[in-house]
């Protein structure tokens, strides 16, 4: 996905956990629910409605869209990453290990 960018997980951790992917992308839906109008984007693409996405929120398939949706923004991949405090490849890294 980022081979040969600047987002390459091979120049950072490759690999994570699925228990360490899992809380990295409930903490990522978090950090979209704080900017409303990207979780409006993402419940848009996902066809998600408010109302559900507390029981969706711990799908894995549900987890590995909201990653999906980071790695689709760049600016959003750096906010995010910004605000957790990690390099973003390793958003990448934790998307792999929710396959």
């Amino acid at each position: 996905m980022f081979r040969n960018s600047k987002y390459d997980t091979r120049k950072t951790e490759a690999f994570l956990n699925s228990e360490a992917a899992v809380a990295l992308a409930i903490d990522a839906l978090g950090f979209l629910a704080a900017r409303p109008d990207a979780l409006a984007r993402f419940l848009s693409q996902t066809g998600i409605g408010p109302s559900t996405l507390r029981a969706t929120a711990r799908d894995p398939a549900f987890l590995a869209a909201v990653i999906d949706y980071l790695l689709g923004d760049e600016d959003l991949l750096v906010a995010y990453a910004g605000h957790a405090g990690i390099e973003p490849g390793r958003i990448a890294a934790a998307r792999r290990a929710l396959q």
